[in-house]
């Protein structure tokens, strides 16, 4: 009798281990591929000012949906490294632009992809014109922070895009001045 209530114990104990770890490998896992971003391109121009984006895809190679909350695009570039630019960036998803900088949140099937956009707008400071201030310019990173959920707790996480002062000053047209 004892063996019975045994094999049934065990039995029950080996349904629920299978269950387990088979819920616990069922998440989603969101990775960026920075490797194939779009080459930084001119949105918008004029005198003192200019906004670039670069699109990222962004794969859910999970076995979960994932749901990306937030995004923000975030430009490292301190005065105390260069003052001769202001840098302010902004997150949004392709094809969806909205006005209010407010992001929009958005889900990825598991093994599907999205295109986020990470646009940065360079302002000329100390009375340069853009092109003066591109001319003296120095590589910066642009942090696109994200925030994700699905079956694990919600998370930031952070893709990291370089912005070289060689592509820049391709972009508008001028020679860099090495100081």
């Amino acid at each position: 009798m004892l063996t019975i209530i045994e094999g049934l114990l065990i039995a029950i104990l080996a349904v629920v281990l299978v269950m387990w770890l088979y819920l616990k490998n069922r998440k989603e896992k969101v990775v960026p591929k920075l490797e194939s971003r779009s080459p930084f391109k001119v949105e918008s121009r004029d005198e003192k000012s200019v906004t670039l984006s670069t699109t990222i895809e962004f794969r859910n190679e999970g076995t979960q949906s994932a749901m990306i909350v937030d995004a923000i695009c975030k430009p490292q570039l301190p005065f105390e490294q260069y003052d001769g630019m202001n840098v302010r960036g902004k997150a949004e998803r392709e094809g969806v632009a909205r006005e209010d900088d407010y992001f929009e949140a958005l889900v990825i099937e598991h093994q599907q992809s999205v295109n986020l956009v990470a646009k940065v707008t360079l302002t000329a400071r100390k009375n340069l014109s853009l092109e003066e201030a591109v001319a003296h310019m120095v590589d910066f990173p642009i942090e696109f922070i994200y925030r994700e959920v699905g079956r694990t707790p919600m998370h930031w996480s952070i893709a990291r895009v370089i912005l070289t002062a060689e592509e820049l000053a391709k972009l508008i047209g001028v020679k860099l001045i090495k100081e």
